[in-house]
């Protein structure tokens, strides 16, 4: 689903070029749920923003599903991220002034899908992930957790062949961030969505298939056997 080879990234500062990630070789098969380790800095963010397609390495390839993803033009690129590629992050980034439905319709919207349609999704989505009485709600009358479902299911919507997240339960209390876990495991079970998931939390990144580790820039570890 993902393959990355030799991606770089690279920062100017007064100081020179700062080397954030160095020649980054990893493959992420369809239907996996990956966890990427690593002490703060070591470039997991990064490398998430770089394969989610948010930003651009300063040298190597990139291919999701089998597309060359940096050789397509923005507007190519910016239809593929919305219908391949789901995002959810610690912070949820929804939109304060609308309800829970209305931000989750907004990729389908964005889209061109119809209004109706565009909610009869939503709505179907928010429903099966317990917030079925909460459509109509802001973000500012939800809880933390619900907050976070929103996000998944707005993530969800386009019916992504990748979610990426970053931290998706490092803004939750413990119980609520393994309720939260469990939702985004059982997805990725009944309907085969790869994830890629940035976390510290070491309890979690046991429960997934695979665990990537990352230090100083470089993956030390690939999580697989040899």
């Amino acid at each position: 689903m993902i393959v990355a080879k030799d991606v770089k990234r690279t920062f100017p500062t007064p100081a020179g070029e700062l080397h954030v990630l160095r020649g980054i070789d990893m493959d992420i098969r369809p239907g996996e749920f990956v966890s990427v380790m690593g002490a703060s800095g070591a470039g997991k963010s990064t490398l998430l923003h770089i394969l989610g397609t948010l930003d651009t390495p300063t040298s190597g390839r990139l291919f999701i599903d089998r597309k060359d993803i940096l050789s397509m033009p923005e507007s190519e690129l910016t239809s593929f991220r919305n219908s391949t590629v789901g995002f959810v992050f610690q912070f949820h980034h929804l939109m304060p002034e609308f309800t829970a439905l209305e931000n989750t319709m907004m990729p389908a919207l964005i889209s061109g899908m119809s209004g109706k349609d565009a909610a009869d999704k939503a709505g179907a989505l928010l429903e099966g992930l317990g917030l079925g009485g909460r459509l109509d709600h802001r973000p500012g009358e939800l809880s933390g957790g619900e907050q976070q479902r929103v996000a998944v299911a707005r993530a969800l919507v386009m019916n992504p062949k990748v979610v990426m997240a970053d931290e998706p339960t490092g803004n939750l209390d413990t119980s609520t961030g393994n309720e939260l876990f469990g939702l985004l495991r059982d997805i990725n079970r009944k309907q085969g969505t790869t994830f890629l998931m940035v976390t510290h939390n070491e309890a979690l990144s046991s429960q997934c298939d695979r665990v990537i580790v990352m230090t100083d820039g470089s993956i030390s570890d690939n999580g697989r056997s040899s």
